[in-house]
């Protein structure tokens, strides 16, 4: 017998999230053999991005890394040249997907973004209203559930970041 399952969200799911809420969709992942916190699924993202902290935390250096060479936008509006792209597995027991991820340096309050090359290929759903991520395995549907108040963090530190890096412009621009 086949298994097709059908991926959609009912009120059910909202039940452990807080209502109403614009909260990004924030989850943990498993990559590379490290939980990673604060992942962020933009189903609007036709790449995957990694942030300076998880490139750290993973230990990569430039020369792990491939040659890419198109510019990324920032979530600020500035061009972002990458420093070059690595594929990585991502755990989501019992699947794993080896996506590629592009490597910048800039600020974010997040680790790393996941977009539909990832979704797509898990074969994944994603909602933000109800934080969560649901994907078809074997012969049931499992699902990652995001974190509100970590999502509401980020946001609080990219605002503070934001006006650090303005205090400190307009005071350059004072001297």
């Amino acid at each position: 017998m086949n298994f097709h399952p059908i991926l959609s969200f009912s009120e059910e799911d909202k039940i452990r999230t807080t209502q109403p809420h614009d909260n990004a969709l924030l989850i943990t992942l498993r990559i590379r053999d490290y939980d990673v916190k604060r992942v962020m699924v933009d189903g609007a993202s036709g790449a995957e991005v990694m942030y300076p902290d998880l490139c750290k935390g993973l230990r990569l250096k430039p020369e792990d890394l491939m040659p890419y060479n198109s510019p990324l936008m920032s979530f600020d509006g500035k061009l972002v040249i990458p420093k070059g792209m690595i594929r990585l597995p991502i755990q989501t027991c019992p699947e794993i997907v080896e996506v590629n991820f592009i490597v910048v340096d800039t600020y974010s309050p997040y680790t790393a973004i996941v977009g539909r090359p990832w979704l797509h290929t898990l074969g994944a759903v994603a909602s933000s209203l109800h934080q969560k991520v649901k994907f078809p395995s074997r012969d049931q549907v499992l699902e990652i559930c995001g974190c509100q108040s970590t999502a509401r963090q980020c946001v609080v530190a990219a605002i503070s970041h934001r006006l650090d890096a303005e205090s400190s412009t307009s005071a350059e621009k004072n001297l």
